[in-house]
């Protein structure tokens, strides 16, 4: 065997490979899975594996949870409707025809498309609290695209400034939120340590970002102006 073969098929991770994760629907073979992650038995490929598995298993009661929450958020929430007149004023038009739940297969709460509206991935949703932020946080993306016109796909900058708003202004960095939900434990200047790290990642997350140390670069640069930023509302709302 060449040396080329031996190299390509050393990365492989063999079909039969025991990750610990048992397939099956049934409520016996979900125990056996869940307790074999609490005994740390089963390995990080098996955990996505349980993971996609009760994903899909559990789809259509996701989706229709989340599009049950949106239609209140939408009908209830003060700052889904203060952003929905908003962007109404620009023109746009953000309901529930353009607000979807879906199942997604990445890790994320979801993402705004100036063509197609909002992605709320209803299998990542934990509670009614988080769906609010996620929408609050892509309506304000969707509002800013309105305004100032973003260039999405190539301008770092622009990108930088709208995640540096939407985290800001969406209420995903508040205190309590970073405290009981993610573990950052800091008392002083918390929210703008979660902005920044929030923003540094999304941008990393681009084509055009080379690496951390670049993302790092391009959020600085137009940090000062977009967190002063708090348009449409008069301050830093929740």
């Amino acid at each position: 065997m060449s040396s080329t073969s031996q190299s390509s098929n050393s990365g492989k991770v063999p079909e039969n490979r025991d990750t610990g994760y048992i397939r099956g629907n049934d409520t016996w073979t979900q125990w056996r899975n869940i307790f074999a992650i609490l005994a740390g038995k089963m390995t990080d490929e098996g955990k996505e594996q349980f993971r996609v598995s009760r994903d899909i298993r559990n789809e259509a009661t996701d989706c229709k949870r989340c599009e049950d929450q949106r239609d209140f958020l939408f009908q209830f929430s003060p700052i889904i409707r203060y952003l929905s007149d908003n962007i109404r004023q620009l023109g746009g038009d953000l309901s529930s025809h353009n607000v979807y739940c879906r199942r997604c297969t990445n890790r994320k709460a979801g993402g705004f498309d100036p063509e197609f509206g909002i992605l709320l991935c209803a299998n990542e949703m934990k509670d009614q609290g988080h769906l609010e932020d996620t929408m609050a946080h892509e309506m304000v993306h969707a509002y800013d695209h309105l305004r100032f016109k973003v260039d999405w796909a190539t301008n770092l900058r622009h990108a930088a400034c709208t995640e540096i708003r939407a985290s800001s202004l969406s209420g995903e960095c508040r205190w309590a939120r970073e405290f009981f939900r993610r573990g950052q434990w800091n008392f002083t200047q918390q929210h703008q340590e979660c902005v920044r790290r929030r923003a540094m990642l999304s941008v990393q997350a681009r084509p055009g970002c080379k690496d951390e140390a670049h993302a790092e670069k391009v959020v600085n640069e137009v940090w000062d102006s977009c967190f002063r930023d708090t348009r449409p509302f008069d301050e830093i709302y929740r």
